[in-house]
């Protein structure tokens, strides 16, 4: 059940000596169904965290249109402009939750078809060679379905300089910022 809404107190129960925590919850019918399926339930996985808005969808086609055009200004495939785009303006995976270690692979499979790959965004970090095989490492990034506003602007903003420094017309600043603040609101 994901919900949004603020902590509205905290509180010790003094028979148990456990903290208690009080929520105001926004979606007042969506909790009510989680309620009665959850409240005999023994132990939760309880996350709380401060409230980011998704990207919109609008924000992803954009990135999208200028990947597309970035490709052919450079003669490169989509799927190579995506992740090189990704990898230099886009969010690492991590391996954690506290977001410390950044998740990295090594695998013999060669850059050209690593950077082809639309399922897995990865950047090329190292090589070694280990028992006569050439061995690459790859900084593994998010794809940007799962990006809040911050983070795509970031994305976008990156991309943005990258299709200037190419000739490739983008929006306006103007309207760059009216579509950044839009997706802020």
């Amino acid at each position: 059940m994901n919900l949004t809404g603020r902590i509205a107190g905290l509180s010790t129960n003094f028979l148990t000596k456990k903290f208690e925590l009080t929520l105001a919850v926004n979606e007042a019918d969506h909790l009510e169904n989680g309620y009665e399926e959850l409240k005999d339930v023994e132990l939760l996985d309880i996350r709380i965290k401060k409230y980011r808005r998704r990207r919109s969808l609008d924000a992803n086609a954009y990135f999208h249109v200028l990947v597309d055009k970035l490709a052919d200004r450079l003669g490169i495939s989509k799927p190579w402009c995506k992740n090189l785009m990704i990898g230099r303006y886009g969010q690492p995976f991590y391996i954690d939750e506290d977001e410390t270690a950044e998740a990295v692979i090594k695998t013999n499979i060669p850059v050209a078809q690593m950077m082809e790959n639309e399922s897995v965004h990865c950047m090329p970090c190292g090589s070694k060679t280990e028992d006569g095989k050439e061995l690459v490492f790859y900084k593994i990034f998010r794809g940007s379905s799962t990006y809040d506003t911050k983070e795509m602007s970031l994305l976008i903003d990156g991309t943005v300089g990258e299709c200037k420094e190419q000739g490739i017309e983008t929006l306006t600043p103007e309207e760059l910022e009216r579509m950044l603040a839009k997706w802020r609101a």
